[in-house]
């Protein structure tokens, strides 16, 4: 192809710690649409990806963990304690 130069692009890696308590449905939905992949490390499984995605994925985690936290705190608040 005359008049063309192919171009390779280096996009640069970084990694965050998956905290405990993110479900396999967490982790799932976080690589389908945030473009990462999960890496096992001695500390522990981490995402893999580009910063600005990574990022993205963290406000995501927090959020679906926050919604999960609130439901289970609904489902406590029924529970009465029997008297002795």
């Amino acid at each position: 192809m005359e008049g063309y130069k192919l171009v390779e692009e280096k996009v640069e890696k970084f990694e965050m710690k998956i905290p405990p308590g993110v479900t396999g449905m967490i982790i799932a939905h976080v690589m389908e649409n945030y473009n990462l992949e999960v890496k096992q490390t001695d500390a522990g499984p981490v995402f893999q990806g580009e910063i600005k995605n990574l990022e993205d994925a963290k406000d995501y985690i927090v959020k679906a963990l926050n919604e999960r936290i609130n439901v289970l705190e609904k489902k406590n608040t029924g529970v009465t304690k029997t008297p002795e």
